[in-house]
């Protein structure tokens, strides 16, 4: 009966999500705020130069955001008394860009009081970070989230997906969010961009099962460089690049390595060790251009995760606390 009742209940969420992404929309803020997408373009432009990882920060923010309770920018939120928010759970504590959300909300605050979520503003920050080098945009963003008022470090576990997870385990996590086996695959070429402290992948290197040795399914001779880069015990310190030589380049080079065994966390090695999810590999890596358009597609589905439209939720003055009160 519980396994019925859960099943029951995954369903419900699933169909809500579903009906609230359609209430998503390209033209939202049309009348409201027409500006807004000119004004977190400009923004993130001017902090993409200072901060050419700004793309691998905010894209990773997004995903964090999205798969827990949803996409209603609950990631932002700040510790409140003794009840400690998502980002104070390990997973995330290592997030940057909140500083350049912080930015961009106060600027349309003062342009369109009121009007724009922080939900919305993160995706928009996210998809611009990532397609300023660009010149143009990589994907289109639907508006019209809303912003969630709860917070809690003690939901992260079970909901993102972890670096030691194996194919099964990101399949039922991935399904549990309305994403399949392709967008699986598609969304973990984000690892292209950015770096993974040494604890994330350190196990790989130095007692992968328990013995002492190594993963077998890491390259050896990748695995000598990891380990001069990351001396046993693993520091926080220390961080390393995911797709070495391409931590700052968006494109589907992530998948060149996972082909030479050179993924870094056992999540990516694992995407090797399905027949299916391999064939998908080997798709993305031959094409840079099948690989955007497909990003673009399984983009639009997590950004519609969960989201709240309408009435639900509220839209909050300052990203990093709910308003007082109701909206």
């Amino acid at each position: 009966m519980k396994m019925r009742a859960g099943y029951s209940i995954f369903l419900l969420i699933l169909s809500l999500t579903v009906c609230n992404a359609g209430k998503l929309s390209n033209s939202f803020y049309k009348n409201t705020c027409p500006q807004v997408e000119k004004i977190v373009r400009e923004i993130i432009q001017i902090h993409t130069r200072n901060n050419p990882s700004l793309g691998a920060q905010l894209i990773r923010m997004q995903f964090h955001d999205c798969f827990v309770r949803g996409c209603d920018a609950s990631v932002l939120l700040d510790t409140v008394n003794n009840s400690k928010a998502e980002k104070e759970a390990m997973p995330n504590q290592s997030l940057g860009g909140f500083d350049v959300i912080d930015d961009i909300k106060a600027t349309i605050e003062r342009v369109c009081p009121k009007v724009v979520s922080c939900a919305d503003i993160l995706a928009l920050a996210a998809r611009d970070a990532i397609s300023a080098p660009f010149k143009k945009s990589m994907w289109s963003v639907q508006l019209g989230r809303r912003d969630g008022r709860v917070s809690l470090a003690t939901e992260i576990n079970g909901n993102l997906p972890s670096p030691f997870a194996n194919f099964t385990s990101l399949v039922q996590l991935f399904k549990g969010k309305g994403l399949n086996v392709n967008d699986l695959v598609v969304l973990s070429g984000a690892h292209t961009l950015g770096d993974s402290r040494c604890g994330a992948f350190s196990r790989r290197l130095y007692n992968f099962t328990s013995k002492g040795d190594a993963d077998p399914s890491l390259d050896p001779t990748y695995a000598k460089i990891l380990r001069k880069q990351c001396p046993n015990p693993a520091s926080p310190a220390i961080t390393v690049e995911m797709d070495p030589g391409s931590s700052l380049s968006f494109d589907n080079h992530y998948y060149d390595i996972l082909l030479q065994k050179k993924g870094l966390f056992v999540s990516d090695a694992a995407l090797l060790t399905d027949k299916n999810s391999n064939k998908i590999v080997t798709r993305l890596q031959r094409s840079r251009s099948l690989f955007f358009t497909a990003f673009a597609k399984s983009m639009k589905k997590m950004a519609a995760i969960g989201v709240l439209t309408g009435n639900a939720g509220e839209i909050r003055q300052n990203c990093r606390v709910v308003n007082p009160g109701k909206n």
